[in-house]
């Protein structure tokens, strides 16, 4: 082969690589970065134009000057897109440059976080360092069929001697506790914490002040209580699209334990601030109100979130959830309270009269009822429990007449023999804050009330 030829083999050799490389980078994908700008601003509520990102997509509106502000795609109508910012949105201008990041939410999760406080965002709340994530799950959770969900069999022991009895919750089982402020909701929840026998507790703090947040922690929960439970608060100063993502947060923490088989208890404080968070988003973006202003997407939005919990699939784990739900002015007809009575396996109510008697936890057994007891516990169970709330129905019915000294004892059997048990039961019922009543102990003291009948006696009874 000649020189020249030689040189020509080589030319075209390195013109073919050229060409080569030139169309695999032809061939290759770029995604085009498209941005908007920001063209309002109402309350928290930024729109957009000139963007398109799908509904919980994340986007960055970026100022002049200082740092990006984080936001989330809510709505749209037209060409126009509704943002909501997880943070603070001081800095932002007109015409400020919107840039979405194709990213949605994601939730942290692996057995590191126990013990962990985290924020909205998944981030430490704690100073113990950063998270070491085994896997970043769903935020809005994945569905199950409800046929290849595990039925509810089992009792869960929740350490409190009046629940464990009377009202009793069965893995997998979704409760509510409905109380007004200030009646014991936050202690009944971290005795349940510290006295269950689950392998992880979660716990969701949303909407509450944060003074609220480091008492549950450092003096409700305590060292014990931390050791296996993750603690996701969100408190009232945070946006409202941050306390309804700590709800989902705390959600998807419990299915990811679940789906390690474990059995997890999910404590939500509190469903009425959930709600509440998702009313302030839906009026900010223009949804009518409907109910005492509460838009029909609060209604919506509810079962979507408890419908989570629950049994996994059969052979799996499960998560058993408390969410309490806060009864304005204690209204049990409150909207919100009475939308969860309808997707919840029972409720626990606490009263206020009680806990003005110093009587703890305030549990109101006649207002209370556990859907699945029936089929967890045995028919002597029931209907020795059956037996004791018919007691105390008959005292309370006829509670002023006693108190007055107006009912004659001798007058009615039924009456004389409520007045006998009405002590014996109410010790039962009552709890010191500092000690655990397991199940079998619950059930030797509710058998034990019938089994020696007290000697009836008149007379007023506090």
């Amino acid at each position: 082969m000649s020189d020249q030829e030689g040189n020509a083999a080589v030319l075209f050799s390195d013109m073919s690589e050229r060409l080569a490389l030139r169309t695999k980078v032809l061939e290759k994908k770029i995604p085009l970065q498209v941005t908007g700008k920001l063209t309002r601003m109402v309350g928290l509520t930024l729109e957009a134009v000139g963007i398109q990102a799908v509904i919980g997509g994340r986007c960055l509106v970026v100022p002049p000057v200082g740092e990006p502000v984080e936001a989330e795609v809510v709505g749209f109508s037209g060409e126009k897109t509704y943002l909501m910012p997880t943070g603070d949105i001081r800095g932002l201008v007109p015409n400020a440059k919107v840039i979405p990041t194709n990213k949605v939410c994601e939730a942290p999760a692996g057995m590191s976080l126990l013990g962990r406080v985290l924020d909205g965002s998944g981030h430490p709340l704690d100073a113990k360092g950063n998270l070491e994530i085994d896997a970043y799950v769903p935020l809005n959770g994945r569905l199950i069929n409800p046929l290849a969900r595990h039925p509810i069999d089992t009792p869960l022991d929740v350490g409190v001697g009046a629940i464990n009895a009377m009202l009793t919750v069965g893995r997998g089982q979704r409760m509510g506790l409905f109380a007004g402020s200030g009646v014991g909701k936050s202690v009944l929840l971290g005795m349940m914490t510290k006295y269950t026998t689950a392998d992880v507790i979660v716990v969701g703090l949303i909407g509450e002040r944060g003074r609220e947040v480091k008492e549950f922690i450092e003096n409700i929960l305590g060292e014990e209580g931390m050791a296996r439970s993750v603690v996701v608060a969100t408190p009232a100063d945070n946006s409202p699209l941050m306390r309804m993502h700590g709800a989902m947060l705390a959600t998807s923490i419990a299915e990811y334990f679940r789906d390690q088989g474990l059995q997890v208890l999910l404590l939500m404080d509190s469903l009425t601030r959930f709600a509440q968070a998702q009313r302030e988003i839906a009026l900010a973006i223009g949804e009518p109100p409907a109910t005492k202003g509460y838009p029909p997407s609060v209604f919506a939005k509810l079962p979507q979130l408890v419908e989570r919990a629950g049994n996994g699939d059969k052979g799996g784990g499960s998560i058993t959830a408390f969410y309490t739900v806060l009864t304005e002015g204690d209204d049990q007809q409150d909207p919100i309270a009475d939308a969860a009575r309808a997707i919840l396996d029972g409720h626990i109510v606490l009263s206020r009269d009680l806990s003005e008697m110093g009587h703890y936890p305030a549990i109101d057994i006649e207002a209370s009822i556990s859907r699945v007891m029936n089929e967890i516990v045995t028919p002597e169970h029931v209907e020795i429990a059956r037996r004791l709330k018919q007691q105390y129905s008959i005292y309370q019915q006829n509670r002023d007449l006693i108190s007055v000294g107006a009912y004659t004892p001798g007058s009615n059997p039924a009456i004389d023999e409520a007045i006998a048990y009405y002590p014996p039961i109410m010790d039962f019922l009552s709890q010191n804050i500092s000690e655990a009543v397991q199940f079998d102990q619950s059930m030797m003291g509710l058998a034990s009330l019938f089994q020696n009948p007290p000697v009836p006696q008149a007379g007023i009874q506090q």
